[in-house]
């Protein structure tokens, strides 16, 4: 496949061609950053692990020049980092037994300026080249921009596709900001329980961002749990760790509705939901 950019990559971990590996990706995580897709798309990839006829893909969409950095890292340049952050994004997908992992290597400037047609063309046909049954993406209420961007691409990737090659079920993943906040009707719930052991393997290769001064990899153990224990106030917990997704999918399958009107429905549910709540005691 050829891509807008030239430094774009699609690494092939499991020994096979380009031509086998991607149409087999039932599973498919587009995320932002380097270590998105290990955190939010987790319950795709411990789906696909050694499975013979379920395989997870990913794609990170920009570069990750803009990393924070301390310790050993705080004197790499941008493109040093970049380096070190795509080898981080290739080895997960060797852990993690990826069918590819595709690095697009965008600037974030760029992946989040609307009039840029490249990021959707590029991601029009990969899902063309993939057609995968899944696809986790960010949601739309994340607070990193990057984010936002990234799902917007997806969305307008996804609509430019026919019917018969969209995927049954696009997820919005929390990540920069939980989703604890919706209505429990409205959360898709994530079991991430399963495989703990691979959940850290391929968390803790992030080195560059663990010890370059984010400990993601405990942040995001912290969060599963206290999904799955603060989920059900008057019930025994049915699983050790859950994470929360929007359902992107009326979006897709409905091209009319307003992504932003949309979004604005999961909080205007909420906001009814305390207010009524309250009035019960004021």
């Amino acid at each position: 496949m050829k891509f807008s950019n030239p430094s774009a990559s699609i690494f092939i971990p499991c020994d096979q061609t380009m031509e086998i590996a991607l149409p087999r990706i039932t599973h498919l995580g587009i995320g932002a950053h380097q270590d998105d897709l290990e955190f939010m798309a987790f319950h795709g990839i411990e789906a696909c692990y050694r499975q013979n006829d379920k395989w997870f893909g990913g794609v990170t969409c920009t570069n990750g020049a803009g990393s924070s950095r301390t310790g050993l890292y705080k004197d790499y340049s941008d493109d040093e980092m970049c380096e070190v952050r795509r080898r981080e994004q290739e080895q997960a997908a060797v852990v993690g037994e990826y069918a590819a992992m595709v690095q697009l290597d965008y600037p974030s400037s760029s992946m989040k300026d609307p009039s840029n047609p490249s990021p959707v063309a590029d991601l029009t046909a990969l899902l063309r080249a993939t057609r995968p049954d899944i696809v986790y993406t960010h949601n739309l209420a994340d607070k990193h921009a990057t984010h936002v961007a990234v799902t917007a691409a997806v969305l307008k990737a996804l609509r430019a596709l026919p019917p018969e090659e969209q995927p049954k079920q696009v997820l919005g993943c929390e990540v920069w900001r939980g989703l604890d906040w919706m209505l429990d009707a409205d959360k898709f719930l994530l079991d991430v329980s399963g495989r703990p052991n691979l959940s850290a393997a391929i968390g803790g290769i992030f080195d560059s961002q663990i010890a370059g001064g984010k400990r993601y990899d405990l942040a995001v153990q912290g969060r599963r749990l206290a999904n799955a224990t603060f989920f059900d106030s008057h019930a025994v917990d049915e699983v050790e760790q859950l994470w929360f997704a929007m359902d992107l999918t009326p979006l897709v399958n409905d091209p009319t509705l307003d992504p932003v009107e949309f979004a604005a429905a999961f909080i205007q549910r909420f906001e009814e939901d305390v207010r009524s709540s309250l009035k019960n005691y004021f």
